[in-house]
């Protein structure tokens, strides 16, 4: 079916945080957000996300950037299926970001479009977007605890085990041999049938990743994320499968169908994280979990933002399928919380409603306090 994007709005948020979420790589002051309407001129809708964390100044720029370069080639576009605007725009912003040197953020704010032309096709047909990507997806996710700080873990666990979690990721990669110290005791001390998984964002070499190989593999983690730098040649990546017994995960800094494609033929990821924020909204990230439950690898999104992202990741696992679970981070951000599809079930579960698109029908107004920029471009 047809139809013509009539309007974009772009709105970006910041939270002020009592406590910094801290990684090995840098350190996020409050919490950013920025969401994306596409509305058709019959009146249909849909919300995306697009990513925001870093640089600091991401949220502001990313709304500006669709309004200001991107939207001459949104406003007014013929649509007829809801991967239409990735697969174009791409194509069309190539020597922009070329151009321009930022690849990044326009595949960002596409992939934001993206999900938001996901969910307007959804509610269009009466369906959730898990339904409208497959007719038999499930009605819940397994999720896990992420976001935990090293040094508050025994804290954060104890409080993501209380919402319902019952698999804890650490974020380490800041002190080698005290931050493992540590998490060999939260392993110890972990309740039987929970999970722990470790994200080391990056902060090591190989050379010392290797060193570690044998104490964290005693620990019986369900993955070591993000050892080293994502970018390393395939040969790199490849002596660290084989001196690891503990799985490998990674992705959220893969970008393109050729890398993921390269990533998962060379087998050397266990798990495979896309965020669809980052890259390839739900039309990307949908062809790349398929290919990875194929490969006999294991499928968990990558998200650490708002509201909207979070439910939209849930919705392309449900569609999927198989073992992953949802990211769900634990650090208190409004901008996530304030959407009522957002939460978190019993036993670990994240309930996919059966509500048009998304569920989502406006921004909370409890957001409004935050807000920091709003753009609107239309017909």
């Amino acid at each position: 079916m047809t139809c013509v994007i009539e309007r974009v709005e772009a709105v970006s948020f910041r939270v002020p945080v009592k406590v910094p979420v801290a990684t090995s790589f840098g350190v996020m002051r409050d919490r950013p957000a920025v969401f994306v309407k596409l509305t058709a001129q019959d009146g249909v809708f849909g919300w995306g996300e697009i990513f925001a964390n870093w640089p600091a100044a991401a949220a502001e720029h990313r709304a500006q950037l669709l309004v200001q370069d991107i939207c001459d080639l949104v406003v007014g576009a013929r649509v007829n299926k809801a991967g239409d605007l990735f697969d174009r725009l791409t194509e069309q912003t190539h020597i922009r970001a070329l151009q321009s040197g930022e690849w990044g953020p326009f595949r960002q704010v596409i992939a934001g479009l993206d999900i938001a032309l996901h969910d307007m096709f959804a509610r269009r047909d009466g369906m959730s977007v898990a339904r409208f990507l497959n007719k038999d997806a499930a009605d819940a996710v397994p999720t896990y605890a992420s976001g935990i700080a090293i040094g508050a873990a025994p804290e954060l666990i104890a409080r993501a085990r209380a919402a319902g979690h019952e698999a804890f990721k650490v974020k380490i990669g800041f002190d080698g041999r005290r931050d493992l110290n540590t998490l060999h005791t939260m392993a110890e001390t972990l309740h039987t049938g929970k999970q722990l998984m470790a994200d080391v964002n990056q902060a090591w070499s190989v050379k010392e990743a290797l060193s570690f190989a044998a104490q964290i593999d005693a620990m019986g983690l369900g993955w070591l994320e993000e050892p080293v730098r994502a970018d390393l040649p395939t040969a790199d990546w490849a002596e660290l499968a084989a001196g690891f017994k503990t799985p490998l995960a990674g992705g959220e800094n893969i970008a393109g169908h050729t890398e993921f494609a390269a990533a998962i033929s060379a087998r050397h990821l266990s798990v495979v994280q896309p965020d669809i924020v980052k890259w390839g909204g739900l039309s990307g990230c949908a062809s790349v979990a398929r290919n990875v439950r194929d490969a006999g690898l294991r499928y968990c999104p990558h998200f650490l933002g708002g509201g909207i992202g979070l439910i939209a990741s849930g919705h392309l696992l449900a569609a999927v399928g198989g073992d992953g679970m949802l990211e769900v981070d634990v650090n208190p951000n409004p901008l996530r919380d304030a959407f009522d599809a957002a939460g978190v079930q019993g036993s670990g579960l994240f309930a996919i409603s059966e509500a048009p698109g998304l569920g989502v029908e406006q921004l909370p107004e409890e957001l409004a306090q935050y807000q920091t920029l709003s753009l609107e471009a239309r017909v």
